[in-house]
């Protein structure tokens, strides 16, 4: 059985109607006849019931359109999952995220996609905050949204998205909590939680550094494994915490305060994949997220003031609107920015 034969059967089973059958395929009618009737010398019998007024199944045409449709369809979507993978686009994406921040720019990259690209399904994921890498090292995430930069060999990653301040997370009932702002220098003061896990030393100096610029010991407070755990050991006067600029929004709670820092470098974003992979699928998402990150700035926030890909009530400043929110606990605000990707 040809397959100009078997789809040509199938769409006059449907139809049952030569002219409209001949329109569908782009053929003559002289021309589907010809495959009808070809079909029906391999089987044997006929297939259809030709009148001049009607066309119709006979029993053998019926059994023949119930056992040969759902394979035409199971192959079509078969050549067409072929073809799929082929441009490098798979079905599903998996993709991280390391904060609310670059959760909601994720959630909008998907947004856009899904009229752009309906065949390319992004599914999301929180990237663990002890093991940076590890999902995506091990194939769970395709690509992941992360701080930079990154520094390991096996992984890649591309410019910066959003750049946003720092702040420090601390008792409330501590002295620099009614800071309006601090400086390096003051963490020698306080004992800084620290990460558990696995992590480069570059990342481990980021969010928990030993010393300050001066050359002055930080303390080191207990391990954490997530926020919600660092935040409890924080209101306990455990230890603050060096957090980004969004966190005073997302991840406030009684007996934490958020005092903006003047020096800080701030924290930058960006894609992070595996530095042999390099597929169309990651490449048309790589195309939505800057999108997403260039008109995620400048949105209204609740709580005053604008942000940008932040998020609700982060500081933030968009590009053109000249506009800064202020940070919990006062003091100067740290902005978010999208960056010039």
């Amino acid at each position: 059985m040809e397959r100009d034969e078997l789809e040509t059967f199938l769409i006059l089973a449907e139809e049952l109607h030569f002219g409209r059958t001949a329109d569908r395929m782009r053929l003559s009618r002289s021309r589907v006849s010809q495959l009808v009737n070809r079909l029906e010398r391999h089987v044997g019998a006929p297939l259809f019931v030709r009148t001049s007024r009607r066309v119709g199944l006979t029993a053998i045409g019926r059994q023949l359109r119930d056992d040969v449709a759902p394979l035409h369809l199971a192959l079509a979507a078969a050549v067409e999952r072929a073809q799929t993978t082929a441009r490098g686009i798979d079905a599903v994406l998996h993709v991280g995220f390391s904060t609310p921040l670059t959760g909601e720019i994720v959630l909008r990259a998907a947004e856009l996609l899904r009229s752009a690209h309906p065949e390319l399904a992004v599914e999301i994921c929180e990237v663990p905050l002890a093991d940076p890498y590890g999902q995506l090292r091990n194939g769970e995430f395709d690509v992941q949204v992360a701080e930079l930069p990154v520094r390991e060999t096996d992984l890649a990653h591309g410019p910066t998205l959003l750049r946003e301040g720092r702040t420090l997370a601390i008792a409330s009932d501590h002295p620099l909590a009614a800071h309006a702002a601090v400086v390096f220098e003051d963490l020698a003061d306080l004992p800084l939680l620290t990460i558990a896990g696995e992590l480069p030393d570059h990342v481990r100096e980021f969010h928990a550094p030993t010393h300050t610029p001066g050359g002055r010991a930080i303390g080191r407070g207990p391990s954490v494994t997530n926020m919600q755990e660092a935040l409890m050991m924080v209101a306990a006067g455990r230890g603050a915490l060096l957090s980004p600029a969004h966190a005073s929004a997302y991840f406030a709670r009684p007996g934490v305060t958020y005092v903006p820092f003047l020096d800080a470098e701030p924290v930058d974003y960006g894609l992070v994949w595996r530095s042999e992979e390099n597929t169309e699928a990651m490449r048309v998402f790589a195309q939505a997220i800057r999108n997403a990150a260039r008109e995620g700035a400048g949105a209204p926030a609740s709580g005053g003031g604008t942000t940008g890909s932040a998020g609700r009530g982060a500081t933030s400043t968009g590009p053109g609107t000249g506009t800064r929110a202020r940070a919990t606990g006062g003091g100067v605000p740290a902005p978010t920015t999208p960056a010039n990707v």
